[in-house]
């Protein structure tokens, strides 16, 4: 299941903080490193997202908790679709109604 997990860092936050949790967690050989499919960071900093791969909800939890003393949370669910599939199935759904 892949999770889309949108971070805020909170206010007072530095940029030090942020990369000393994330070489302290990497450090850690817990596998939670290959689960994170992309790290994608908004212009401006302090706020972005990842994409993490996970087989329960829980999982992700375990993985994100050592961060939220820095930043806070807000994940989803998502699935993946093909966009020419996708305009198919909505053509055929217009189609059928």
């Amino acid at each position: 299941m892949l999770f889309y997990c949108r971070f805020t860092w909170y206010p007072g936050t530095s940029r030090d903080e942020v990369a000393r949790r994330v070489i302290e967690q990497d450090g850690i050989d817990n596998g939670f490193a290959s689960r994170i499919k992309s790290w994608h960071t908004l212009v401006g900093g302090g706020a972005g997202f990842l994409m993490i791969e996970a087989d329960k909800p829980q999982d992700i939890s375990e993985i994100l908790e050592p961060y939220m003393d820095l930043m806070s949370w807000d994940v989803h669910a998502v699935t993946s679709n093909s966009y020419k599939e996708k305009v198919a199935e909505l053509k055929q759904q217009l189609k059928d109604a």
